[in-house]
């Protein structure tokens, strides 16, 4: 039988509810991660200037509030731009950079599992 192909359904209730808590789940934990690794790169990593922490702070408040704001549609997009401002954070110091690479991947992911999910 040849007709129109029905979507491929994911099992979810609702796919888009689901694929909107990854990305906020997502961006979340990245901003609970930065607040969290300040102190420690300042003991371990050395001289994480004043510039660096504002930086970092002003990354998390941005992770938050995109992560708040799932249900637009350029959020995703937005998500994607806070990633590669993350990796230019590296430029201030090396492991930020190490992080950037790391939630990159993960948000990389989290893009895959959407279009998997929503097509």
């Amino acid at each position: 039988m040849t007709g129109p192909e029905q979507p491929r359904r994911s099992g979810l209730r609702d796919p888009q509810r689901a694929v909107r808590g990854l990305g906020a789940g997502t961006l979340a934990l990245e901003a609970l991660v930065l607040l969290l690794a300040i102190q420690p790169i300042r003991v371990v990593g050395g001289d994480l200037s004043g510039g660096a922490i504002a930086a970092v702070v002003a990354l998390a408040v941005a992770a938050i509030l995109i992560a708040g704001m799932m249900r637009r549609p350029w959020a995703w997009h937005a998500g994607t731009v806070l990633q590669g401002f993350l990796l230019l954070s590296g430029l201030l110091h090396w492991s930020l950079f190490a992080l950037g690479v790391i939630f990159a991947l993960v948000w990389a992911y989290a893009v895959h599992v959407r279009r998997v999910i929503l097509g």
